[in-house]
């Protein structure tokens, strides 16, 4: 154990010798989780509808003010003609458009019912299924306001109606924040220790001393183990400083024992961190390991439940997908900050990335050839 505590002094005073490690733990983080969740933005408004009035009645005048009074839509243009609508579709100046008929309210009025059309710009698949549900539910809620005031109760036999009134658990608001920023945090933290695991060993071979040091009677768990420690405690402080923002910014604190996220993230650093020293074992130059880790993490990102729901992926990307340390974390920072999930409720989760993170540490072990 005395090699080992030489080699976690060399690692420390090598760490803070970088200047520019000062910036990649605090500042290049803090930047970044102000930033992301900003433009991670699950909430869609400003969607651009054109509205083709061919009726020019008090009830179409009513649907359009409650449509662009609903906060969702940007009038792109209120015309009669259909060719200008579509124009304005064909060259991207409107989302949607809404195409009001003749004699609209007549038709309401004396057979009770009458058709709109709505024409979709689906390029952007997801802003416009998002545009159209929200045109779709405001149509029937004016619906039903002109079903309150044309009817008259008296007059009608009761039917059955079937209301419903949701409740809405853990984020009765439905911010996007609350749930995107824990996630946030996690892939910033991946990178910066993933990265900063990957680089080292590179570096040692770049600049010679791994040459001094295959010559020494350090055993290889010890070589590794001094390159893990002090990436423990970097991580750490990153997560700290990403609750701290978390907090202060957003107003967000967890709703389960904050001790428990601290205990799983030890455990995930252990399992990315022993991926990184992995990567470091195959790279013979930083660039190298740089290309290796980013790559890694557009994967990781992309399928790790980040941005998109974990559910909606085919079966065989879920199965890789649980090959990622990053999924299991990004799913137990929302369980315990959002939910107030406990230990009992991620066991499986810490199990699984810690059996992960043997794999891989092992495999660091077992590559790094020493020399003597």
């Amino acid at each position: 154990m005395r090699a080992l505590r030489f080699l976690l002094q060399k690692e420390f005073r090598q760490m803070f010798r970088d200047k520019g490690f000062t910036g990649r733990l605090f500042i290049a983080p803090a930047i970044q989780l102000i930033l992301l969740p900003m433009a991670a933005n699950y909430t869609i408004k400003n969607i651009n509808i054109a509205i083709v009035d061919h009726d020019h009645s008090v009830t179409s005048q009513k649907l359009s003010q409650k449509i662009l009074s609903s906060g969702y839509f940007k009038l792109a243009d209120y015309t009669d003609f259909d060719s200008r609508a579509n124009k304005l579709i064909e060259s991207d100046k409107a989302d949607l458009v809404l195409e009001i008929p003749n004699k609209f309210e007549r038709n309401l009025i004396t057979d009770n019912t009458q058709k709109t059309g709505i024409e979709v710009n689906a390029i952007n698949g997801v802003k416009a299924s998002i545009g159209f549900g929200y045109l779709s539910g405001i149509i029937s809620d004016f619906n039903n306001d002109l079903r309150a005031t044309w009817v008259q109760p008296e007059r009608t036999n009761p039917l059955p109606t079937i209301s419903v009134e949701p409740s809405f658990w853990y984020n009765p608001l439905l911010t996007y924040y609350i749930f995107m920023v824990p996630a946030i945090l996690v892939s910033l933290v991946t990178g910066v220790a993933g990265l900063s695991a990957a680089f080292n060993i590179v570096k040692e071979k770049e600049i010679g001393t791994i040459e001094q040091i295959n010559v020494t009677p350090i055993k290889k768990y010890e070589f590794i183990l001094g390159k893990l420690i002090p990436f423990l405690a970097v991580g750490g402080v990153v997560f700290t400083v990403g609750l701290l923002i978390s907090w202060i910014l957003y107003g967000i604190l967890p709703l389960g024992n904050i001790a428990v996220l601290y205990l799983f993230l030890y455990v995930f650093l252990f399992a990315i961190l022993g991926f990184g020293l992995l990567i470091s074992t195959y790279s013979e130059t930083q660039q190298q390991a740089n290309s290796i880790m980013f790559l890694f993490m557009m994967v990781f990102n992309m399928m790790s439940g980040l941005y998109t729901p974990f559910d909606s992926m085919p079966g065989w990307a879920q199965f890789v997908s649980h090959l990622f340390p990053i999924s299991y974390f990004i799913d137990v920072m929302r369980m315990v900050v959002i939910k107030g999930s406990g230990l009992h409720d991620i066991r499986i989760h810490i199990l699984c990335v810690f059996l992960i993170g043997l794999v891989l540490n092992t495999w660091a072990v077992l590559n790094y050839r020493k020399t003597s």
